[in-house]
């Protein structure tokens, strides 16, 4: 098993750096968890990979080694590639506890506060790692702090001494007088009020709060699209199920089955269960032969079928003759092995 750098305290993407000495691990090492690219409960199949064992604080560096569940197919899979030298890299999540602007403890390149107190939530395997590129840094209440350039943040400040001249905290702007243009700066990337307010609205469709980050937002997307795939299955299966129930009685040919499998995906179950109601089984040559007035339409009794003639009863016969020829004729060559007599009109 390799040992990792987990966290340092250079610069990192953020225009800040974090103490490690100042990082408290006491929460995390009652769960040590390892999770998949910063990958949380609320996203469809995102489950901790692991465990980080060994974690400790030499010099300038939090160091542990990955521990893989060997239960879990996707682990094995991280593991593979990690003991490999496929994956390389970790990133903490950290939440500021404390920022400092001493100057003592600035470091060039560095436009936001020290972070001198911190706290350990999880470590995860990135594909793309380093300090400068894959760590996170987490507000109290567990969401991703949105630290965009020369915006200002309460969790970690600007630093007001900003060696490139901009103020960490600038005084409110003025609106614009009339005839005036707006001024460019810190202003010119903000969103227009419209674009915020159609924000809000998509995270409320969402059922999700104001302050959703964007990982959360793209897991409700997804959980969306899961359930949306979920029904049309559903549909489709109901349609068909009532397609080709449709075809063993008979209602429809085989050969109309896609049509109407495309009816019901286009007009709905509801429509396509209407529309076969009204459809009558199609019957054979053979099952419509009408021998008596019992038989006939309305009379409530099925058609008789007879193999020779001397099944079919004496009082009907005579019947038979008259209406229905050419069975009184298959019926008397199947009882006496000759062709019938032409038959006159009676």
């Amino acid at each position: 098993m390799k040992e990792v750098v987990i966290s340092t305290g250079a610069v990192n993407c953020y225009g800040s750096r974090v103490l490690t000495e100042g990082i408290d691990l006491t929460q995390y090492e009652k769960n040590p968890v390892l999770l998949w690219m910063h990958r949380r409960s609320w996203e469809p199949g995102a489950m901790p990979i692991g465990r980080v064992e060994g974690l400790r604080i030499e010099q300038d560096k939090l160091i542990g080694t990955p521990v893989f569940d060997q239960n879990d197919p996707f682990a094995k899979q991280i593991e593979s590639k990690w003991e490999n030298g496929f994956l390389r890299m970790v990133s903490a999540s950290l939440e500021p506890l404390e920022t400092s602007a001493d100057a003592s403890l600035i470091l060039p390149g560095q436009s936001r506060e020290t972070v001198t107190r911190s706290k350990l939530i999880e470590v995860s395997i990135v594909d793309i790692g380093g300090n400068d590129e894959a760590l996170q840094l987490l507000g109290g209440d567990g969401k991703l702090l949105n630290l965009g350039a020369g915006e200002d943040a309460p969790e970690l400040p600007l630093l007001h001494n900003h060696k490139e001249g901009e103020k960490a905290n600038p005084a409110p702007e003025s609106e614009p007088g009339e005839g005036e243009e707006p001024e460019s700066g810190r202003h010119k990337n903000k969103p227009t009020n419209n674009f915020s307010k159609m924000i809000k609205e998509q995270l409320q469709m969402l059922g999700l709060p104001e302050t959703a980050t964007e990982e959360q937002a793209t897991a409700a997307l997804a959980l969306m699209k899961q359930r949306a795939d979920g029904a049309e299955a559903l549909q489709l299966s109901a349609v068909t199920q009532a397609v080709d129930h449709a075809v063993a009685e008979r209602k429809i040919l085989a050969d109309q089955r896609d049509h109407f499998i495309n009816l019901g995906k286009t007009a709905g179950l509801d429509m396509l269960t209407a529309t076969l109601a009204t459809m009558h089984p199609q019957q054979k040559p053979t099952e419509t032969i009408n021998l008596s007035k019992d038989s006939a339409a309305g009379a409530g009794k099925a058609p008789k079928s007879y193999t020779k003639l001397s099944e079919v009863p004496e009082a009907e016969r005579l019947e038979l003759r008259k209406s229905n020829k050419p069975e009184y004729m298959r019926l008397f060559k199947a009882e006496y092995g000759m062709e019938c007599p032409e038959l006159g009109d009676e």
